[in-house]
């Protein structure tokens, strides 16, 4: 069991207090650290990071955040280095942020990374910053998991000016305007209602007058430090004063109001998903997009238990105890058999112009033998993994351009045929001519995000990107 210490990182948060007792009944520490009202986030990072720790992993949580789930279970079976929660944002829907589960190596890695000066982006996200600028050397890579935690819901009109106008300053990127426009998009308010969206709106608006987009770092910095005496001064201006506490009873009824809601994390009623597609046709960028919408499945596993499992014909994988579902070559041996293993699950195909696979296939091949001498007993797994994978797929152990057509085509009439009276069972996606959520969202019943589709590749992202433009020039 691991040891894990808690960071509540508060300011002034109307869901503070009934956030600290959920994140201590649902992760259950076994050492407690508030951090108490210390802006601007850069000051407040320096002393979370001074906090002398003797556990295993830190879960940093911030108050605007309500964990609904026991998440203990996970953090004593997790080995990863970081993982980052998707939570449930009141303003930009299913997006990941504010729990933080982090390994107390990458902690003490952060602690002694040195403060970038004049470096906007630690000044715009200095916790990200640092622990990106720690991770890089050391090889590591961030996780994602999806928990039923609410983000920024109940929170006070001055908490919302402070936090959007700072979201705006954030969003000075293309990639993050054009996230934030489509949040935006969503926040449906009626005439003259003066409600959360429509402070959100107006801080968003506020920040783009105050501070010009050739703003320097200190400049930004500087506003962000005096962004509460902005929200104190723009709330008088609207006549309006300070908020009711939120409390756990509070909490209770509006769960019980929307008792409708889609339902996320652990506790969540979901089928188990599949992605039948082989490599190369989007299955990362379909692993991505699943869990957007709640589905933590693990993308092409090697680990042993799993080459174990399915190399001698077990299909109850102890895998999809911990996850929601598998993607790329892993399960089209077994599909059928994960069908019957798993009743009403859901299974995804994803296809792609064939020359265009072949190509993509034959350079992802380059330089990734199906045999070699290794010493790493994890490099052995994975390479068993891979040749049991590529025999019973494609027949071959290398890339061999006939064979692979042959089996491309096989493929898709196998999986037609097989669901041929099933169809709400299965849903046919090219990803990789600009397919997403439009279609996905709706197959696996859940509703379509705000977000962009994330598609992966970076030659397919290039090209949606150059698409994109083309029509929009086209438009004008």
């Amino acid at each position: 069991m691991a040891k894990v210490d808690l960071v509540f990182r508060q300011i002034d948060e109307r869901t503070r207090d009934v956030a600290l007792e959920l994140a201590i009944e649902n992760i259950q520490p076994d050492a407690v650290h508030v951090i108490d009202d210390v802006r601007p986030f850069t000051d407040c990072v320096a002393q979370m990071l001074r906090i002398e720790h003797d556990c295993d992993y830190v879960v940093y949580v911030d108050a605007d955040c309500l964990i609904l789930e026991d998440i203990r279970p996970f953090i004593d079976s997790c080995d990863a280095p970081y993982v980052d929660a998707y939570v449930s944002d009141r303003f930009r829907g299913r997006l990941h942020c504010g729990v933080h589960i982090t390994r107390i190596d990458l902690v003490r890695a952060m602690a002694a990374v040195e403060v970038p000066e004049d470096d906007l982006k630690y000044v715009l996200r200095p916790e990200s910053r640092l622990r990106n600028l720690a991770m890089k050397p050391m090889g590591l890579a961030k996780q994602f998991r999806n928990f039923d935690i609410l983000h920024d819901h109940f929170q006070s009109f001055q908490h919302i000016f402070m936090k959007y106008a700072l979201r705006e300053l954030r969003s000075r990127t293309k990639i993050q305007r054009q996230r934030l426009t489509r949040s935006m998009k969503k926040w449906v308010t009626s005439e003259g209602e003066l409600c959360d969206l429509a402070m959100a709106r107006h801080a968003v608006d506020y920040a783009r007058r105050m501070v010009p987009d050739s703003a320097t770092p200190d400049e930004i910095h500087a506003f962000i430090t005096a962004l509460p005496q902005h929200a104190e001064a723009e709330l008088a201006k609207l006549g309006l004063g300070g908020d009711t506490p939120f409390t756990r009873d509070d909490l209770t009824a509006w769960l019980e109001a929307n008792s409708d809601r889609v339902a996320y994390g652990n506790k969540a009623d979901k089928p188990k998903v599949f992605g039948l597609g082989l490599s190369r046709t989007g299955t990362r960028s379909l692993t991505s997009g699943l869990q957007m919408l709640g589905f933590d499945c693990s993308h092409y596993p090697i680990d042993e238990d799993t080459y174990i499992e399915i190399a001698n014909a077990q299909y109850d994988l102890t895998l999809l105890r911990y996850y929601d579902g598998l993607t790329d070559i892993t399960t089209i041996p077994i599909y059928q058999q994960l069908d019957k293993q798993y009743p009403g699950s859901k299974f995804i195909l994803t296809v792609r112009d064939k020359d265009s696979w072949l190509g993509s296939v034959s350079r992802h091949y380059y330089n990734r033998p199906a045999f070699k001498d290794v010493d790493d007993p994890d490099e052995e797994v994975h390479l068993r993994m891979r040749q049991f994978l590529r025999a019973t797929v494609y027949g071959c152990y290398n890339y061999c351009p006939d064979r692979f057509s042959w089996v491309y085509d096989q493929h898709i009439r196998s999986v037609m045929d097989f669901f041929k009276d099933r169809p709400d069972d299965l849903l046919v996606i090219d990803i990789c001519s600009g397919e997403g959520f439009e279609k996905l969202a709706p197959f696996l019943d859940r509703p379509v995000p705000t977000e962009a589709f994330p598609h992966k590749g970076a030659v397919l992202s290039r090209r949606m990107a150059e698409e994109a433009a083309a029509r929009k020039a086209r438009v004008a």
